[in-house]
Protein backbone atom coordinates (compact mmCIF):
# COMPACT_ATOMS: atom_id res chain seq x y z
CA UNK A 1 0.00 0.00 0.00
CA UNK A 2 1.24 3.33 -0.75
CA UNK A 3 2.17 5.70 1.65
CA UNK A 4 -1.05 8.40 2.41
CA UNK A 5 0.01 11.99 0.70
CA UNK A 6 -1.22 13.57 3.70
CA UNK A 7 1.42 11.52 6.21
CA UNK A 8 3.63 13.95 8.19
CA UNK A 9 6.70 13.85 5.68
CA UNK A 10 9.24 12.95 7.66
CA UNK A 11 7.32 10.21 9.45
CA UNK A 12 6.66 9.30 5.46
CA UNK A 13 10.36 9.39 5.08
CA UNK A 14 11.15 6.88 8.32
CA UNK A 15 8.17 4.78 6.85
CA UNK A 16 9.46 5.07 3.17
CA UNK A 17 13.20 3.54 4.82
CA UNK A 18 11.43 0.69 7.18
CA UNK A 19 10.13 -0.36 3.46
CA UNK A 20 13.53 -0.29 1.96
CA UNK A 21 15.20 -2.24 4.68
CA UNK A 22 12.20 -5.08 4.23
CA UNK A 23 12.86 -5.17 1.06
CA UNK A 24 16.45 -6.23 1.16
CA UNK A 25 18.11 -3.10 0.30
CA UNK A 26 21.63 -3.12 1.12
CA UNK A 27 22.23 -1.14 4.65
CA UNK A 28 24.46 1.72 2.47
CA UNK A 29 21.46 2.92 -0.21
CA UNK A 30 19.31 3.12 2.97
CA UNK A 31 21.59 5.44 4.45
CA UNK A 32 22.34 7.38 1.85
CA UNK A 33 18.60 7.91 0.48
CA UNK A 34 17.57 8.58 4.10
CA UNK A 35 20.37 11.05 4.18
CA UNK A 36 19.68 12.48 0.61
CA UNK A 37 15.54 12.91 1.43
CA UNK A 38 16.45 14.24 5.12
CA UNK A 39 18.63 17.04 3.08
CA UNK A 40 15.47 17.12 1.24
CA UNK A 41 13.31 18.25 4.09
CA UNK A 42 15.32 20.27 6.16
CA UNK A 43 15.71 22.52 2.94
CA UNK A 44 12.61 22.96 1.37
CA UNK A 45 11.24 23.68 5.43
CA UNK A 46 14.43 25.90 5.66
CA UNK A 47 13.33 27.99 2.69
CA UNK A 48 9.98 28.23 3.56
CA UNK A 49 10.66 28.54 7.23
CA UNK A 50 8.00 26.09 7.72
CA UNK A 51 7.96 23.55 10.93
CA UNK A 52 6.90 20.32 9.31
CA UNK A 53 4.91 19.53 5.51
CA UNK A 54 2.86 16.36 4.41
CA UNK A 55 4.51 13.92 2.08
CA UNK A 56 2.33 15.53 -0.81
CA UNK A 57 3.12 18.89 0.20
CA UNK A 58 6.94 18.01 0.05
CA UNK A 59 6.92 16.37 -3.35
CA UNK A 60 5.32 19.31 -5.30
CA UNK A 61 7.47 20.31 -8.25
CA UNK A 62 8.19 23.21 -7.60
CA UNK A 63 9.75 22.23 -4.07
CA UNK A 64 11.85 19.58 -5.77
CA UNK A 65 12.77 22.23 -8.18
CA UNK A 66 14.44 24.15 -5.08
CA UNK A 67 15.94 21.25 -3.73
CA UNK A 68 17.60 19.81 -6.79
CA UNK A 69 18.48 23.35 -7.75
CA UNK A 70 20.50 24.07 -4.97
CA UNK A 71 22.03 20.61 -4.06
CA UNK A 72 23.38 20.99 -7.38
CA UNK A 73 25.01 24.38 -6.68
CA UNK A 74 26.39 23.19 -3.21
CA UNK A 75 24.20 24.93 -1.06
CA UNK A 76 22.68 21.80 0.87
CA UNK A 77 26.60 20.33 1.16
CA UNK A 78 27.21 20.46 4.83
CA UNK A 79 30.64 19.27 4.52
CA UNK A 80 33.45 20.92 2.63
CA UNK A 81 35.08 18.68 -0.14
CA UNK A 82 38.09 18.38 -2.28
CA UNK A 83 37.37 20.67 -5.03
CA UNK A 84 36.12 23.45 -2.14
CA UNK A 85 32.75 24.25 -0.53
CA UNK A 86 31.55 26.50 -3.48
CA UNK A 87 32.12 23.67 -5.82
CA UNK A 88 28.77 22.20 -7.48
CA UNK A 89 27.51 18.90 -6.88
CA UNK A 90 29.15 16.03 -8.72
CA UNK A 91 27.47 14.07 -11.16
CA UNK A 92 26.66 10.66 -9.38
CA UNK A 93 25.71 12.67 -6.16
CA UNK A 94 22.88 14.61 -8.36
CA UNK A 95 21.94 11.59 -10.01
CA UNK A 96 21.83 9.32 -6.76
CA UNK A 97 19.28 12.07 -5.85
CA UNK A 98 17.22 11.54 -8.75
CA UNK A 99 16.94 7.94 -7.85
CA UNK A 100 16.44 8.40 -4.30
CA UNK A 101 13.72 10.70 -4.93
CA UNK A 102 12.05 8.50 -7.49
CA UNK A 103 11.92 5.92 -5.25
CA UNK A 104 10.17 7.62 -2.84
CA UNK A 105 7.47 9.10 -4.72
CA UNK A 106 6.69 5.96 -5.76
CA UNK A 107 6.40 4.75 -2.36
CA UNK A 108 3.84 7.65 -2.06
CA UNK A 109 1.85 6.64 -5.25
CA UNK A 110 2.62 9.91 -7.27
CA UNK A 111 4.92 7.68 -9.63
CA UNK A 112 3.74 10.72 -12.60
CA UNK A 113 6.19 12.89 -10.36
CA UNK A 114 8.94 10.69 -11.46
CA UNK A 115 12.05 12.79 -13.13
CA UNK A 116 14.33 11.58 -15.73
CA UNK A 117 17.38 9.72 -14.29
CA UNK A 118 20.69 10.63 -15.90
CA UNK A 119 22.43 7.24 -17.25
CA UNK A 120 24.96 5.72 -15.93
CA UNK A 121 28.17 6.78 -17.31
CA UNK A 122 30.87 5.63 -14.72
CA UNK A 123 29.83 9.32 -13.40
CA UNK A 124 32.91 11.79 -13.79
CA UNK A 125 36.79 11.01 -13.98
CA UNK A 126 38.76 13.18 -11.73
CA UNK A 127 41.29 15.27 -13.23
CA UNK A 128 44.78 13.67 -11.95
CA UNK A 129 45.15 16.78 -9.19
CA UNK A 130 41.72 15.63 -7.64
CA UNK A 131 42.66 12.08 -8.18
CA UNK A 132 45.68 12.43 -5.97
CA UNK A 133 44.11 14.64 -3.76
CA UNK A 134 41.55 12.09 -3.04
CA UNK A 135 44.30 9.14 -2.87
CA UNK A 136 45.84 11.29 -0.42
CA UNK A 137 43.18 12.13 1.89
CA UNK A 138 42.51 8.85 2.26
CA UNK A 139 45.57 7.71 2.92
CA UNK A 140 46.00 10.10 5.69
CA UNK A 141 42.85 10.70 7.01
CA UNK A 142 40.43 8.68 8.79
CA UNK A 143 36.96 9.27 8.55
CA UNK A 144 33.92 8.88 11.01
CA UNK A 145 33.18 5.59 11.77
CA UNK A 146 35.77 3.82 9.33
CA UNK A 147 38.41 1.52 11.19
CA UNK A 148 41.87 2.49 10.41
CA UNK A 149 42.25 -0.74 8.64
CA UNK A 150 39.26 -0.29 6.31
CA UNK A 151 40.48 3.21 5.67
CA UNK A 152 44.27 2.30 4.49
CA UNK A 153 43.03 -0.49 2.68
CA UNK A 154 40.69 1.37 1.11
CA UNK A 155 43.31 3.86 -0.29
CA UNK A 156 45.17 1.11 -1.44
CA UNK A 157 42.60 -0.71 -3.54
CA UNK A 158 41.94 3.43 -5.19
CA UNK A 159 45.47 3.99 -5.42
CA UNK A 160 46.04 0.84 -7.48
CA UNK A 161 42.94 1.40 -10.01
CA UNK A 162 44.83 4.91 -10.11
CA UNK A 163 48.25 3.51 -11.04
CA UNK A 164 47.32 0.67 -13.32
CA UNK A 165 44.33 2.10 -14.98
CA UNK A 166 42.31 -1.13 -14.02
CA UNK A 167 38.90 -2.01 -12.44
CA UNK A 168 38.21 -3.16 -8.95
CA UNK A 169 37.40 -6.44 -10.20
CA UNK A 170 40.49 -7.01 -12.32
CA UNK A 171 42.15 -6.37 -9.26
CA UNK A 172 40.46 -8.08 -6.93
CA UNK A 173 42.49 -11.76 -7.15
CA UNK A 174 46.00 -9.70 -7.02
CA UNK A 175 47.90 -11.50 -4.48
CA UNK A 176 50.95 -10.29 -1.89
CA UNK A 177 53.47 -12.23 -4.20
CA UNK A 178 52.09 -9.64 -7.23
CA UNK A 179 53.30 -6.35 -5.28
CA UNK A 180 56.99 -6.03 -5.51
CA UNK A 181 57.68 -3.09 -3.89
CA UNK A 182 61.73 -3.48 -3.88
CA UNK A 183 62.32 -4.47 -7.79
CA UNK A 184 64.63 -1.89 -8.90
CA UNK A 185 64.41 0.49 -10.52
CA UNK A 186 60.84 1.36 -9.80
CA UNK A 187 58.02 -1.39 -7.83
CA UNK A 188 55.65 -3.44 -9.93
CA UNK A 189 52.65 -4.99 -9.88
CA UNK A 190 51.78 -8.06 -11.77
CA UNK A 191 48.70 -7.74 -13.10
CA UNK A 192 47.12 -10.30 -16.35
CA UNK A 193 48.69 -7.69 -18.58
CA UNK A 194 52.30 -7.96 -17.26
CA UNK A 195 53.98 -5.85 -14.82
CA UNK A 196 52.86 -2.56 -13.93
CA UNK A 197 54.85 -0.03 -12.49
CA UNK A 198 54.37 2.01 -9.33
CA UNK A 199 55.33 5.49 -8.64
CA UNK A 200 56.35 6.34 -5.18
CA UNK A 201 52.82 7.39 -3.95
CA UNK A 202 51.41 4.14 -4.76
CA UNK A 203 54.19 2.71 -3.22
CA UNK A 204 54.03 4.37 0.20
CA UNK A 205 50.18 3.28 0.17
CA UNK A 206 50.39 -0.07 -0.67
CA UNK A 207 53.11 -0.49 1.84
CA UNK A 208 51.18 0.77 5.04
CA UNK A 209 48.50 -1.87 3.63
CA UNK A 210 50.65 -4.73 3.49
CA UNK A 211 52.07 -3.43 7.38
CA UNK A 212 48.37 -3.88 8.25
CA UNK A 213 47.44 -6.98 6.50
CA UNK A 214 50.13 -8.66 8.61
CA UNK A 215 49.50 -7.51 11.30
CA UNK A 216 45.81 -9.29 10.80
CA UNK A 217 47.31 -12.51 9.31
CA UNK A 218 48.82 -12.60 12.06
CA UNK A 219 46.46 -14.02 14.22
CA UNK A 220 46.46 -16.99 11.76
CA UNK A 221 46.55 -20.06 12.76
CA UNK A 222 48.72 -21.83 9.67
CA UNK A 223 49.73 -20.55 6.21
CA UNK A 224 48.48 -17.52 5.11
CA UNK A 225 47.05 -18.05 1.65
CA UNK A 226 48.46 -14.80 0.46
CA UNK A 227 45.40 -12.96 -0.42
CA UNK A 228 46.33 -9.21 -0.85
CA UNK A 229 42.63 -8.09 -0.15
CA UNK A 230 41.30 -9.39 2.64
CA UNK A 231 38.36 -8.30 5.46
CA UNK A 232 39.56 -6.20 7.99
CA UNK A 233 37.54 -7.87 10.49
CA UNK A 234 35.37 -10.77 11.15
CA UNK A 235 32.13 -11.37 9.81
CA UNK A 236 29.17 -12.03 11.35
CA UNK A 237 28.02 -15.30 12.44
CA UNK A 238 25.44 -17.26 10.15
CA UNK A 239 23.48 -19.94 11.47
CA UNK A 240 25.46 -20.59 14.50
CA UNK A 241 28.36 -20.89 12.57
CA UNK A 242 31.59 -18.51 13.14
CA UNK A 243 32.94 -16.65 10.11
CA UNK A 244 36.54 -17.61 8.87
CA UNK A 245 38.83 -15.18 10.55
CA UNK A 246 40.22 -12.28 8.14
CA UNK A 247 42.52 -13.44 6.03
CA UNK A 248 41.27 -17.17 5.29
CA UNK A 249 39.39 -15.72 2.84
CA UNK A 250 39.43 -12.90 -0.12
CA UNK A 251 37.59 -9.32 0.81
CA UNK A 252 34.54 -9.81 -1.91
CA UNK A 253 34.07 -7.01 -4.75
CA UNK A 254 31.27 -6.04 -3.53
CA UNK A 255 33.19 -5.34 0.54
CA UNK A 256 36.15 -3.30 -1.08
CA UNK A 257 33.17 -1.57 -3.09
CA UNK A 258 31.03 -0.58 -0.51
CA UNK A 259 33.64 0.67 2.14
CA UNK A 260 34.86 3.19 -0.93
CA UNK A 261 31.86 4.24 -1.25
CA UNK A 262 31.55 5.37 2.07
CA UNK A 263 34.95 6.74 2.86
CA UNK A 264 34.87 8.92 -0.07
CA UNK A 265 31.24 10.13 0.63
CA UNK A 266 32.58 11.24 3.87
CA UNK A 267 36.02 12.70 2.13
CA UNK A 268 34.79 14.16 -1.72
CA UNK A 269 31.18 14.67 -0.54
CA UNK A 270 30.05 12.77 -3.49
CA UNK A 271 29.59 8.38 -3.62
CA UNK A 272 32.37 8.48 -5.62
CA UNK A 273 33.09 4.87 -7.41
CA UNK A 274 36.43 3.58 -7.46
CA UNK A 275 36.00 3.97 -11.72
CA UNK A 276 36.76 7.71 -10.94
CA UNK A 277 39.89 7.45 -10.22
CA UNK A 278 41.21 5.61 -13.89
CA UNK A 279 43.00 7.85 -16.41
CA UNK A 280 40.81 9.62 -18.74
CA UNK A 281 41.00 8.68 -21.77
Amino acid sequence: MPIPRSTDALAAIDSFLTAQREAGYAFETIRLRGTLLTEYLEHVLHEEKATSLTAGELLQPERTDSWLDASHAGITRRRNTLLGPDAVAAYDSQRARIQTYNAFVDAVGLSGLRRPCPPSGGGERLEPEQAWSLLRTLATRRPTGANAATAIRTAAVAALVAATGRTVPELHKLNVADVDLERRPVPVVEIPAGPCPLDKHTSEILRRWLDVRANITAELEGTDPGYLWIPTKPGRARDGIEPPKPGLTRAAVRTLHAAHRNLVLQVFGAPLRPNALLPRT
